[in-house]
């Protein structure tokens, strides 16, 4: 069992950045791949970034490749985000999701995360 709490999220104006934390206390979160995802009012959830067992993998979206970093320090069990230069069409509740995964993988569907935070708002103005 992995249980994922976020925290992190907040109001700033476009070209800010944010550190979202995800906290997955457990003695199995070093062998599952970590993702963050998003989702807007009205909109479907949507891949944000992800992260293999070892950090050997990362993956992005492209709507925020060069502006997020993903990272995992299995030691303290913890996962972030690192968002800089923020925009508006960032603004989405994230969610950490914990998926029990190939060594290397990522992976961007949804259903194959099996264990999801409550999410953390993140409001970007312009």
């Amino acid at each position: 069992q992995v249980h994922v709490v976020e925290s992190g999220g907040g109001l700033v104006q476009a070209g800010a950045s944010l550190r979202l934390s995800c906290a997955a206390p457990g003695r199995t979160f070093s062998d599952h791949a970590m993702g963050w995802f998003r989702q807007a009012p009205g909109k479907e959830r949507e891949f944000v970034a992800a992260i293999s067992w070892t950090s050997a993998t990362a993956y992005y979206a492209d709507s925020v490749k060069g502006r997020f970093t993903i990272s995992r320090d299995n030691a303290k069990n913890m996962v972030y985000l690192q968002m800089n230069s923020l925009k508006p069409e960032d603004t989405a509740a994230y969610y950490c999701a914990a998926g029990h995964l190939p060594r290397r993988a990522v992976s961007t569907t949804p259903s194959n995360y099996g264990y999801w935070g409550q999410g953390t708002q993140v409001t970007v103005s312009s």
